[in-house]
């Protein structure tokens, strides 16, 4: 949406899908208002309902933009990713962006514009159940609150990344992402979307799902803000600021994340080279090992988790990658290696079919392995050359850690980096 577009929306107030708020800072890293649990039941009340958007920085009152000062946007960012994980049970996932907007002088103000999709599941705020009615929340009564309980039981069997992702169109698709999808013969550019499930209508209208912005737009970071991934290179074993010898937040559709970051630890390793019967490398990490990690923390992390990106820091002596969100169902770190399990099926399944590789050093054909060896590959591949097993660590059943040991190189006569 424009600026013309947001502020004409503002005019006309609030409705069934719009909330405005003012933000009162107590100080520049405390927020005084609105009451977090009053907040809740607003946030609550949409997802109960169709979804809607929330502005803060708007006084709704006289539709004045206030704006939020600049220092405290990440302050009222994280105060509201607190009231949405803690007071909303179960958590809530929303999308959130920061634009400016003029006030009535014509100066710039920041502004937080939070996304609320319609949810799949029904949400306690503290105050009990509410229900988005016209421009305000109504406590459901219990027969409604049954029947709402009811339909979103039977809808839950469609996945997250199936969900339609508010404020998107058709026209948020990159045309040449899109053209990877489509095949001759078989139904019109809308109907193979659809049942690829990059496409879906919700409330009668056709929406880009969570797995058509994350691998058909240029900038799922747009709607997905954690659907990045962040890699740093230290000189050091720790994480030290000062060790810091390269640094980038990669982001775009995943299948570039997953290639970038492959050759940001291509090019952050270290190669020694040895001339004795022409020229013999000894890298750090097995490469093919290495991309089966980034593919399958891509792939399966959990993309619902607020806040959560993928981390990829790279140490002296390991590489740590760690993915949001907990193993599934009953598979454990133990028999990771035992079980295939997708979280994300359509990823999956689009990675395994329509993504040929372009390094056929990589022991594959597509990004994606169908039958589920990734991490015996990782396994053995880096043991192998590093003589320590990988380590997989479930970190509070909120993030999945892989540690892959380096190799140990023989003394240097050449080397690059």
């Amino acid at each position: 949406m424009t600026v013309d577009d947001w502020l004409k929306r503002i005019r006309l107030g609030e409705d069934s899908t719009l909330e405005l708020k003012r933000v009162v800072m107590r100080s520049a890293d405390k927020v005084d208002g609105p009451h977090p649990d009053s907040l809740a039941d607003e946030l609550a009340a949409m997802a109960n309902a169709s979804g809607g958007t929330l502005i803060l920085g708007i006084d709704d009152k006289t539709k004045e933009v206030i704006g939020i000062n600049y220092a405290s946007l990440d302050v009222v960012e994280k105060w509201l990713g607190e009231i949405c994980q803690t007071r909303i049970k179960p958590p809530l996932d929303v999308y959130s962006e920061h634009i400016e907007l003029p006030d009535s002088t014509g100066q710039l103000q920041p502004v937080i514009v939070l996304k609320v999709p319609r949810s799949l599941m029904v949400h306690k705020s503290p105050n009990g159940y509410f229900k988005r009615a016209l421009d305000s929340k109504r406590e459901m009564e219990p027969e409604v609150l049954a029947r709402l309980f009811q339909q979103r039981s039977q809808t839950r069997i469609i996945r997250f990344e199936e969900q339609a992702v508010s404020e998107t169109s058709f026209t948020d698709f990159d045309s040449f992402l899109v053209k990877g999808f489509l095949r001759d013969g078989e139904g019109s550019e809308e109907q193979q979307l659809r049942r690829l499930h990059l496409l879906t209508e919700w409330d009668g209208k056709l929406n880009l799902s969570v797995a058509g912005v994350l691998l058909a737009t240029a900038k799922p970071t747009n709607w997905m803000p954690s659907a990045y991934i962040q890699a740093v290179s230290y000189s050091g074993s720790t994480n030290d600021p000062q060790d810091q010898l390269d640094a980038k937040d990669i982001d775009g559709p995943l299948d570039r994340q997953i290639w970038d970051a492959f050759d940001f630890v291509r090019l952050n390793m270290k190669v020694p080279a040895r001339k004795e019967l022409g020229r013999i490398d000894y890298p750090q990490y097995s490469l093919r090992a290495v991309f089966e990690a980034i593919v399958n923390a891509v792939a399966h992390r959990d993309y619902s988790i607020w806040g959560g990106r993928i981390r990829l820091h790279l140490f002296a002596d390991r590489l740590e990658l760690y993915s949001p969100g907990a193993l599934l169902n009953s598979m454990t770190v133990e028999t990771i290696s035992m079980m295939s399990m997708p979280r994300n099926e359509v990823l999956s399944s689009l990675f395994s079919r329509y993504y040929p590789l372009r390094d056929s050093g990589l022991g594959r054909e597509y990004l994606m392995d169908r039958r589920g060896s990734g991490v015996d590959v990782i396994l053995a591949e880096s043991e192998r050359l590093s003589g320590k097993k990988p380590l997989y660590e479930n970190l509070a059943d909120m993030e999945l850690k892989l540690t892959i040991y380096a190799a140990n190189l023989p003394d240097k006569e050449s080397s690059h980096d």
